[in-house]
């Protein structure tokens, strides 16, 4: 896709433009530093990017994802 080079809000308004619905990170800082006020996407913020910890936690995610918004944010905790 050639995104990696893309900021914050940037990379939210790409995914955006391109029909995503949720933006999935593990960036802490994020819901700080973006708006959602207005957004056409969701955010799931992961307390890790590890994956064993991530693979374990697959169907909490499923179900927080099933029940997200536009422009509604979750942090999820994952063990």
């Amino acid at each position: 896709m050639g995104w990696g080079r893309l900021k914050n809000g940037e990379l939210l308004r790409k995914a955006e433009e391109n029909a995503f619905q949720v933006f999935v990170t593990s960036d802490q800082n994020l819901r700080y530093q973006q708006s959602m006020t207005n957004r056409r996407i969701a955010l799931v913020i992961l307390s890790t990017n590890f994956w064993p910890a991530l693979k374990g936690s697959v169907a909490s995610l499923e179900t927080t994802l099933a029940s997200l918004e536009p422009g509604q944010f979750v942090e999820l905790e994952v063990n």
